[in-house]
């Protein structure tokens, strides 16, 4: 078959080129249906329509019957390349497929930026933009990106171009938050280390030099833990543990809610028997050795860690946030490519059109489908509503979901509760 070029109508009917169509606002006026903001939902409603008998009239028309039920916005799609009816019912499944893949890759991106922004995930949502407006205005200001996805290319290609946009984000994405997770959770071992039970923690940062028994052939210095209750016990019993134990020598360092650390210095000798008696009367020898390097070394590391960490959660962020907007726009034009590819197989040619986006308001769901059974439900012949069955029509990709008389998909924007 050969490739057939797509004709576009403007608001008067009148045939247009793609110059002239790039220049009609995307929002619609003060005519188009608009209402408080606090009764919008995050849910959007894409569909097309075919122009009865211009496209324009037909977004019209939409607008009066859905007064006070919902929010409308022209959804216009540039001049794209038809290309052959088998072109366009392979491309309906690929991009049924890529839509998929695109929406989750924009959420596993917002997902992982909330959890880089940990104590401030609560600023999620105001750091979740695509080119630099929030999500539901560049959705209702949407213009296609000649840039990017050039529309003097085919169909196919214009698919392939976002597939592999989307999979070089994907694959630095796993990079990224690889290197960063192994940083943060180093980090965080080294935290947990510092702090908690005296029976676990590091004790490096509790301890100083003079507390140790130094440089000594014969003597050393033990650390014990001692459970708050049963300290008097520990001060009646520690010189009688073992032999050979110094007089006087424990002294508390430190002090929880539940344990005390002790010293207590003795010779090396009977370390090993300390330990066992110690043991028996619930007294809890730790295994440390004093040493100042090592102990500056570990000090260090958390610092430098702390630091990388730091250093390196900006542009983690700045490049979550960029790339998050990339693929969120990314999915915007997967959508207007299924709604152009459906609306030519459903309506036929010359394509003649409207894409709209519908933004409910509360509440009014059910009331919103009934009036575009009204106006649409001839389109494929019968009187029949939303079905449930599934279909095999050439070119849909709506198996196990409902089918309407007229080009539907769903937009949810609400990335910041979802993650």
């Amino acid at each position: 078959m050969d490739l057939i070029e797509l004709k576009v109508f403007n608001e008067e009917g009148r045939l247009v080129d793609t110059g002239e169509t790039n220049q009609y606002n995307q929002v619609v006026s003060s005519r188009e249906c608009q209402k408080n903001m606090s009764q919008i939902m995050s849910e959007f409603w894409l569909i097309s329509a075919p122009g009865e008998p211009n496209a324009h009239q037909t977004f019209e028309r939409l607008c009066q019957a859905t007064a006070n039920i919902s929010q409308n916005n022209k959804f216009n799609i540039p001049d794209l390349k038809v290309g052959t009816l088998d072109v366009l019912v392979g491309l309906s499944d690929d991009l049924g497929k890529l839509d998929t893949y695109v929406e989750s890759m924009a959420h596993k991106i917002a997902h992982y930026l909330g959890e880089v922004l940990e104590n401030q995930k609560a600023k999620l949502a105001e750091n979740l933009t695509a080119n630099g407006v929030e999500l539901s205005s560049y959705l209702m200001r949407f213009q296609w990106d000649m840039a990017k996805y050039p529309i003097k290319q085919p169909l196919k290609n214009i698919t392939e171009i976002i597939s592999k946009q989307v999979s070089a984000i994907d694959a630095d994405l796993k990079t990224k938050a690889n290197a960063y997770n192994s940083l943060k959770g180093n980090l965080q071992s080294l935290e947990r280390k510092a702090t908690g039970s005296l029976l676990t923690r590091n004790l490096g940062d509790l301890v100083k030099k003079e507390d140790f028994v130094t440089n000594s052939e014969y003597l050393t210095t033990l650390l014990v833990v001692v459970q708050n209750g049963a300290v008097n016990d520990w001060v009646s019993k520690y010189e009688g543990l073992a032999d050979m134990v110094v007089p006087r020598s424990s002294k508390k360092i430190y002090e929880d809610n539940e344990h005390s650390l002790f010293t207590v210095s003795l010779f090396k000798k009977v370390v090993d028997e300390y330990k066992l008696h110690a043991r028996e009367n619930r007294f809890t020898v730790r295994d440390f050795t004093y040493n100042e390097a090592e102990l500056t070394a570990g000090k260090n590391e958390l610092n430098k860690l702390a630091a990388d960490k730091k250093k390196q959660f900006g542009p983690l962020v700045r490049w979550l946030k960029i790339n998050f907007s990339e693929v969120f726009m990314a999915w915007i034009h997967v959508k207007a490519l299924r709604v152009f590819v459906e609306s030519v197989l459903r309506y036929g040619l010359p394509v003649n059109f409207q894409g709209m986006l519908i933004q409910p308001y509360k509440k009014t769901q059910r009331r919103l489908r009934e009036v575009l059974q009204q106006k649409y439900g001839h389109l494929d012949g019968s009187s029949v509503g939303a079905s449930e069955t599934v279909l095999d029509i050439p070119g849909m990709t709506v198996a196990q979901q409902q089918y309407y008389q007229y080009v539907y998909y769903p937009i949810e924007i609400n990335f910041w509760d979802r993650t």
